[in-house]
């Protein structure tokens, strides 16, 4: 389960509002294990939207009090505790789901809520808690922890050009105690704490320095780099916003009164597309009946009767898939990758207006 938030923004004056954002925090469910559908997003487990009433003058308010001693049924930290209760009600093997999420998600309450629901976490933490007996933090403990090993990882710079970097990994089995102020309420905790950084500094962009903290254990060097990739992988939720705000393009939705029905529709409609494109890379040879209805193959089987490879009873989803993405502009050629997101979308829009238009045509007689 990947866990993350995301801001909507709605610029200019509206009705004397102002900048109106609406945040929404979704739960994408994914499946990690190997499999056929390795890495294919199975849906929207959750998806809770709100408006904050007050948007400047919040830190501030940090001042004044003691975020760490307010209850957390007062903060709007205790949407991702709904997030995780609603999300885990929904599967039937809870010793097998996972709820992945990066700092925002360190909140020793959630901790909690995952161990007491029977489920799992891994979630990379910035709190510095104190650990054991309370004499020494968590990063001191970490200190002192000799080289795991190496593990070299492969990523995308902020200009989208492949970067490899090698990281040191350690990691250590600790007690981290929640604070002073809920001790009394949540219970001390054992998890294994997995720091990676990047042995040497690079040139152009900040290294790489993750912090994790799971309840699962890690005893190998191996169960530590599968706990890497496990977390690797929740920047798939960052590319499902990425295709609400610049494929659907929400933020420019002017409807006031239906807005978080448009919002709902739009995840469904971004998960769809994402879920297609994931899935030409994981199932290429599955049928094509999984994602596409009769008059949607029977389209794009006639339409693609003169191309070079055209369709058959015998073709496979991939095929199909291909074919969608030459609608959004995408070549084809030998040595081309596969389709992205954004040909789909364009595709998935083009064979919709031609299913319409069929539909129009064949109700009118």
């Amino acid at each position: 389960m990947l866990h993350d938030t995301t801001e909507i923004s709605y610029g200019g004056n509206e009705g004397g509002i102002g900048l109106l954002s609406r945040v929404g925090r979704k739960t994408i469910c994914i499946r990690a294990w190997p499999s056929p559908l390795r890495d294919c997003l199975l849906g929207i487990a959750v998806v809770k939207f709100w408006t904050r009433n007050k948007f400047k003058g919040t830190n501030a308010l940090k001042r004044k009090i003691i975020p760490t001693r307010v209850p957390i049924e007062q903060k709007e930290s205790i949407r991702w505790l709904q997030n995780v209760q609603q999300s885990t009600a929904l599967l039937g093997c809870l010793d097998q789901c996972i709820h992945i999420g990066d700092r925002e998600c360190d909140i020793y309450e959630l901790f909690c809520a995952a161990q007491e629901l029977g489920t799992h976490f891994l979630v990379r933490t910035c709190a510095d808690r104190l650990c054991g007996d309370g004499t020494r933090t968590v990063a001191q403990e970490m200190g002192t922890v000799r080289n795991g090993g190496m593990h070299k990882v492969e990523f995308r710079d902020k200009n989208g050009r492949m970067c490899q970097a090698e990281l040191a990994l350690m990691f250590r089995c600790l007690r981290p105690l929640p604070s002073r102020a809920k001790r009394s309420r949540y219970p001390e905790l054992m998890v294994t704490v997995i720091h990676a950084r990047e042995k040497d500094k690079p040139k152009g962009r900040d290294p790489i320095d993750w912090k994790l903290v799971t309840d699962m254990p890690v005893r190998t060097r191996t169960e530590a780099f599968e706990k890497l990739r496990w977390y690797a992988m929740r920047w798939k939720i960052e590319v499902f916003h990425y295709i609400l705000k610049s494929g659907c393009l929400i933020e420019k939705s002017k409807l006031r009164t239906v807005q978080r029905r448009v919002i709902a529709l739009c995840c469904i409609i971004s998960w769809r597309i994402f879920w297609l494109t994931m899935i030409h890379r994981s199932a290429p040879r599955a049928p094509p009946e999984v994602a596409f209805t009769d008059d949607g193959r029977f389209v794009l089987i006639k339409l693609f009767q003169q191309w070079r490879k055209p369709l058959s009873q015998q073709s496979r989803l991939a095929d199909y898939l291909i074919c969608l993405a030459r609608f959004g502009g995408y070549l084809a050629r030998a040595h081309d990758p596969p389709p992205g997101n954004l040909v789909i979308w364009r595709g998935m829009r083009r064979l919709s207006d031609l299913l319409l238009g069929a539909q129009l045509a064949k109700n009118c007689g």
